[in-house]
């Protein structure tokens, strides 16, 4: 079986992953990007004439809190709860 050169991730389980990753416990949280504005001339296609081009690419991503849950949001309380802490035991 050949291997796998691409693996694609929904923005929710991006979301998740960030959530984990930074030890985040508690809200809603959702994707983030960022994106930057460029412009140049580019020739038509078949080498028409030069055309003004907007160019936009990917600056960040990240994640942001929601104040409200919606469809690209994750719950943090749900991917990642917190562990309980552990009581010290006292010593005599």
């Amino acid at each position: 079986m050949a291997e796998a050169s691409v693996y694609s991730f929904s923005f929710k389980e991006v979301t998740e992953t960030l959530i984990k990753k930074q030890g985040i416990h508690e809200g809603h949280w959702g994707i983030r990007i960022k994106f930057g504005l460029g412009a140049a001339n580019f020739g038509g296609v078949g080498g028409g004439p030069l055309l003004p081009t907007a160019l936009v690419p990917v600056v960040e991503i990240g994640i942001q809190k929601a104040d409200t849950p919606n469809d690209l949001t994750v719950d943090a309380s749900q991917v990642n709860p917190a562990k309980p802490k552990r009581r010290r035991n006292p010593q005599t």
